[in-house]
């Protein structure tokens, strides 16, 4: 007796999207939930979703011809299941790492045209003004507003008080002079 013939790859990979999608939408109505409560929920509601999927995973492996492209795909997802459903046992972990790739974004695009800078000190003076940009938005701050802000006050800052200048510490000029008054 033949085995039962596998779905093609489009339809497996078309059914692994939409399971995806459907958990995806369960985080989604957890995000705003504490950390303890979150875990609490991705147990009772995302982690039957992601035993299904595994279940199905498997079952569909068998099917599938080795080495095609759905075979590698499913063994590479079922090779690090333990690191893919890791946020289910810590509510504090997000289910991927979107919100970093996004961060990074601006310099993956932009190391090709660094190549030009036009000395590797002019590379390294590019950096640290990327760098202090980004802390700036990681810290909840309009970038521009932050470097305008930064460089005007920079020749009178008093050196033993240039810390207070950094991203993670900077309050506006404005504010400054309004609590000092």
């Amino acid at each position: 007796m033949l085995p039962p013939e596998s779905a093609p790859a489009e339809e497996v990979a078309l059914e692994v999207v939409r399971r995806f999608a459907r958990i995806y939408e369960v985080e989604g109505e957890l995000k705003h939930l504490a950390d303890d409560e979150r875990r609490v929920q991705r147990q009772r509601l995302a982690k039957p979703l992601w035993a299904d999927l595994k279940q199905w995973l498997e079952l569909e492996r068998r099917l599938v011809a080795d080495g095609g492209a759905a075979a590698e795909a499913i063994d590479y997802t079922l090779g690090h299941w333990t690191a893919l459903t890791r946020h289910l046992d810590d509510g504090a972990v997000a289910i991927d790492n979107n919100h970093l790739e996004r961060q990074i974004k601006p310099w993956a695009m932009g190391r090709r045209a660094w190549l030009f800078a036009g000395s590797e000190l002019a590379g390294q003076r590019a950096a640290i003004v990327l760098s202090l940009v980004q802390s700036a938005r990681m810290n909840g701050h309009d970038p521009w507003a932050y470097l305008r802000d930064v460089l005007a006050r920079l020749p009178t800052q008093l050196n033993n008080r240039i810390e207070d200048l950094l991203p993670h510490r900077w309050t506006t000029h404005a504010a400054d002079v309004l609590a000092a008054e």
